[in-house]
């Protein structure tokens, strides 16, 4: 593939639905591709039917919304190279660049402008061993107004998975440094438990609803 070329699965143009920017009109770059094999993935179609685009086509149709923010997302968008050249030409553009990644891949190589998603998978995935905790350790390593560019999202399906994530957040203290979003799966478990278990236990997170799945229909796509 050449190094100006882009798997790409949709550009669309949306609200921007979890992590702190949510709520933002938001333009969308889906990079198509994955193959972790998250359980209750609700991007799976990214993995079929890929568009290959050139670098600045993505960015004119991107830009063309006129959006607060371009978010780069997936599948996983850091399994394209060329995602990486993208990314920080669009900074280089002065926009606000957002990644969101499944946190199995390293983000190290992201331009350091990019605020960076990067999601902890808990045991009901069905991929909590493929996290790659030296995204924590890369963050923790970052240095002012860098360390700001970092954010990390929990999805919890049942019990056990805030559990796991409690027990995690307080190993490795994340939550003093860096904002963590919790949310809860959708469908899966009640956002009025995942509420009660946050006080409950004076977890220092922030608690998020994927906020485009109560704005249109959970299973469409473009939003």
């Amino acid at each position: 593939m050449s190094a100006g070329l882009l798997n790409i699965s949709e550009i669309f143009h949306s609200i921007q639905g979890e992590s702190s920017f949510a709520g933002w009109p938001c333009a969308f770059i889906r990079l198509a591709g994955c193959g972790h094999g998250c359980i209750g993935c609700d991007t799976a179609y990214a993995e079929s039917n890929p568009k290959l685009i050139d670098t600045e086509e993505i960015i004119r149709q991107a830009i063309g919304f006129h959006a607060p923010c371009i978010e780069v997302t997936g599948g996983e968008p850091l399994l394209q190279p060329a995602v990486y050249p993208l990314m920080k030409r669009l900074c280089d553009l002065g926009h606000t660049v957002l990644l969101e990644t499944g946190g199995f891949l390293s983000v190290a190589e992201v331009d350091q402008r990019v605020h960076k998603i990067i999601d902890l998978k808990p045991p009901s995935s069905g991929v909590s061993l493929k996290n790659n905790y030296e995204n924590i350790c890369i963050a923790q390593e970052s240095l002012p107004p860098y360390r700001n560019t970092f954010e990390y999202k929990i999805v919890i399906a049942e019990k056990n998975d805030y559990e796991w994530a409690k027990s995690l957040l307080l190993k490795s203290r994340l939550t003093e440094y860096f904002t963590v979003m919790m949310g809860v799966a959708f469908g899966e478990l009640e956002p009025v438990e995942l509420a009660e278990w946050i006080l409950s236990d004076r977890l220092k997170v922030r608690m998020q609803l994927q906020l485009h799945k109560y704005i249109w229909p959970p299973d469409m796509r473009g939003v």
